[in-house]
């Protein structure tokens, strides 16, 4: 592209939006913007919650990052509305009552999504509560998480929390026994021994849809650790419910840990699917990552939106291509590794696009998604590889202390590459540069996702 760089606009600073940054900077004019001035390494921040310390190891402020080490502008600042067609954004800065109207070449949404699927506006404990309307509404509207201070505020409240309720020995229920509630109910248990736990799901078992061996270590730790475990239940507030799960006074305490629901405000309303988890509200896109209209009637794949310079990775988009009837590509699980694998997909094809280039490469179910690392408090864990769509696929490859060290390994590495370092910047080059994969759907053997045959 010479010396007539195009203007690439990302929207979210996290995992995706970081990794794109990183790869375009040299071949464009990148600007990133971003509703919270901190990255936060939510994989890991429900630990943060039980051992506050911990959040400042999982979180740093964006702004010297982006700027001063990649070189790329940030905007802190909500996208209130993207005009493809227009080719800009309108965005509302930090500290001021007016919009601002930012022009792009291209643009990357990587704005991920929210895990309260019972609150209106998706808030929960697991992501900060970000968005202008969002805040209004808010159940701690007292506190901004926009800022660094203020997410540390809230974990500091949900903490002294945590340890009021420990001194009651209160009883406490976890509904939603997937990887994220059995990490929940473990920390609790270590961090707050004194309580009474119950995790509750509507599965017959724990982890869902990961290999039996898994879900059998971590029901055979709860069960060590005295957790009550209450399984094919459907999720209900009154008291006949509450008298199955041996709670006949009801718990003292509720956290729901199941689903996501999306937060695309910003997007045209014909880019954003009627269906899907927490109500629909996801982006729709194509086999190579471009953000799409609703697809008509008989379509898996919708027309291009924006002529295709808009593209749509990680959580915030519909996560597959069709329907169960005919997948183009299965559901893939909003978690934060096949976030970015998309990013390269993204980007790759964003570079060929802005070449003028015809010929794009269809992503796939990327391998990463397969890979699911449970936390059982501090000191265990267990460690999935090559799982897909299908029901107890994978294995179990590694557990116990060398799992939890894992975890914490990737936890730090990740980080650190974030930050624009070179030793994390250099190990994880490698995991999504490797040609081949040994587990899952490598990219040697993967199989890419085709437009659709006509009828």
């Amino acid at each position: 592209m010479g010396q007539d760089k195009r203007r690439l606009l990302i929207i979210g600073g996290a995992f995706s939006g970081n990794f794109t940054a990183r790869e375009m900077k040299s071949h464009f004019h990148v600007t990133v913007v971003d509703a919270k001035e901190f990255f936060e390494y939510t994989p890991g921040i429900l630990r943060c919650f039980v051992k506050p310390q911990h959040f400042d190891s999982l979180s740093f402020t964006l702004q010297p990052v982006y700027e001063r080490k990649m070189g790329v502008k940030f905007i802190w600042g909500e996208v209130k509305k993207l005009d493809g067609e227009k080719r800009n954004a309108t965005i509302k800065t930090m500290y001021s009552t007016t919009e601002d109207v930012v022009s792009f070449d291209f643009c990357v949404v990587c704005a991920g999504c929210n895990f309260g699927p019972f609150a209106k506006n998706g808030e929960s404990l697991w992501f900060p509560v970000i968005h202008e309307e969002s805040r209004k509404i808010s159940a701690w509207s007292h506190i901004d998480e926009r800022f660094f201070e203020g997410r540390r505020r809230h974990i500091l409240e949900e903490f002294h929390k945590l340890s009021d309720l420990n001194k009651k020995k209160a009883k406490l229920l976890v509904v939603g026994a997937g990887f994220i509630g059995v990490e929940w109910v473990t920390e609790l248990e270590h961090f707050f021994p004194d309580l009474h736990l119950t995790i509750i799901d509507f599965l017959p078992r724990c982890l869902g849809p990961l290999p039996d061996i898994a879900a059998e270590y971590c029901s055979e730790y709860m069960h060590s650790c005295g957790i009550k475990e209450f399984y094919g239940k459907k999720y209900e507030k009154s008291n006949a419910f509450y008298a199955e799960l041996e709670l006949p006074e009801g718990p003292d305490c509720e956290y729901v840990c199941i689903g996501v629901k999306a937060s695309n405000y910003f997007m045209p309303a014909e880019t954003l699917s009627d269906k899907g988890p927490g109500g629909g509200g996801w982006i729709h896109f194509n086999q190579y990552m471009q953000v799409t209209k609703k697809p008509a009637p008989g379509q898996s794949i919708g027309e291009l939106y924006a002529d295709g310079k808009i593209f749509a990775v990680g959580d915030c988009n519909y996560g597959c291509i069709g329907d169960p009837s005919n997948w183009v590509m299965p559901p893939i699980p909003k978690i934060s590794y096949p976030g970015e694998e998309q990013a390269l997909h993204a980007v790759i094809n964003l570079e060929r696009v802005a070449k003028g280039k015809k010929k794009l490469s269809p992503t796939w179910w990327p391998w990463g998604a397969g890979m699911f690392a449970t936390s059982l408090g501090p000191h265990d864990a267990c460690f999935v590889m090559a799982a897909n769509e299908n029901k107890g696929s994978g294995y179990m490859v590694n557990w116990w202390i060398p799992a939890a060290l894992q975890k914490e390994i990737i936890e730090t590495t990740k980080i650190d590459e974030c930050k624009d370092r070179l030793i994390g910047k250099l190990i994880w080059h490698f995991v999504h540069h490797t040609p081949c994969h040994l587990w899952g759907r490598g990219a040697c053997w993967a199989k890419p996702i085709q437009e659709p045959k006509k009828a």
